[in-house]
């Protein structure tokens, strides 16, 4: 399975309780320099790599990065909206209309360079949604971002772009409205009864976490609904989006979830393993290394569970003999 890394591994790790951030030497460093201390810590472990748009990455700058990348490519164009103050109360849901059409044609923006860079577009909708009770007009609210998220498939689906919607449930809105697995399956299929069929789900899995969602049984139902197209890989706690190193908190619910993605042969029709990580305190480099290094090691395992035994024990609900299959692959 091929590799992509976000390059806001590489930032300065800003904070609310600390905007200078905890690496604050990199404070306005630019995205060339961030992507050039990348790829060389990282060489061949990361084959591609995903930018904000236009935070990161722009026509301006698209030039300087390439060479910066020296042979990886561009996997991903993740919409910046969320990093824009003039889109605090939304984007997509802002009641203004002038505001909206601004979120919308940054939005075309970034399709737009994702068609000539031959990357997909991820639309995480982190802004649109509401801070307390009685702020927002849910019904008017809802409308107008499944009408925006359906603009922006449209344009991408003329330009050939696939789309990724990424679901959370707080953060930078307290409550977002596509907050679950469920809403995001109610955006895609509300655009598919209106012809807008080509936008799937980003996985991300700190954002399951987070909403005690399973890793394993989703990954699993939206590949089998031909809905899984991208993984940002990652671990946590599951109370805050910590975006940690893979593998280093929740390994059973990783291994189980390279158990799925093996039945599904997700990575053969080129889809990436996407690591979204952000390491507060840790060499960023070295928190990479360690997240690829890990989940190949976790992969490893899998490959070496008898799989029609342990499809036998599922089948009869045998967590014993489940068990027994999966501490034999490591050793036990």
């Amino acid at each position: 399975m091929k590799t992509s890394l976000g390059i806001w591994a590489f930032g300065n790790m800003a904070t609310r309780f600390n905007a200078g951030g905890y690496k604050p030497e990199l404070t306005g460093v630019s995205t060339v320099q961030k992507v050039r201390t990348a790829v060389e810590g990282l060489g061949d472990l990361i084959d591609d790599y995903e930018f904000h748009y236009p935070q990161e990455l722009s026509p301006e700058n698209l030039d300087e990065v390439r060479d910066a990348l020296d042979g990886h490519g561009i996997y991903c164009v993740a919409s910046g909206l969320h990093l824009d103050p003039r889109f605090g109360k939304g984007a997509f849901v802002s009641p203004d209309d002038a505001t909206r059409e601004e979120a919308l044609r940054l939005t075309r923006e970034a399709i737009d360079l994702a068609a000539e860079t031959g990357a997909q577009m991820i639309i995480w909708p982190g802004i649109e949604g509401y801070n307390y009770p009685f702020q927002t007009p849910y019904k008017e609210s809802w409308a107008r971002f499944v009408d925006g998220v359906g603009q922006a498939a449209q344009h991408a689906k003329e330009r050939g772009v696939r789309v990724f919607l990424e679901h959370k449930n707080s953060e930078p809105a307290m409550k977002i409205l596509m907050r679950n697995i469920g809403m995001t399956l109610h955006v895609i299929h509300s655009l598919r009864r209106e012809g807008v069929d080509n936008v799937t789900v980003n996985m991300d899995w700190q954002h399951l976490l987070m909403n005690g969602e399973s890793l394993a049984e989703y990954a699993a139902m939206l590949a089998a609904e031909g809905l899984l197209g991208h993984l940002h890989a990652n671990d946590g706690w599951g109370t805050f989006d910590d975006d940690n190193m893979v593998g280093t908190i929740r390994f059973m619910e990783t291994l189980e979830l390279a158990v799925e993605l093996r039945r599904a042969g997700y990575g053969q029709n080129g889809e990436r393993l996407g690591f979204d990580l952000y390491p507060y305190t840790e060499d960023a480099a070295g928190a990479v290394k360690r997240s690829v290094l890990q989940w190949n090691f976790i992969d490893g395992i899998a490959s070496r569970i008898d799989d029609a035994e342990l499809q036998a024990a599922q089948q009869q609900k045998d967590a014993v003999r489940a068990y027994e299959l999966v501490y034999a692959a490591m050793g036990a």
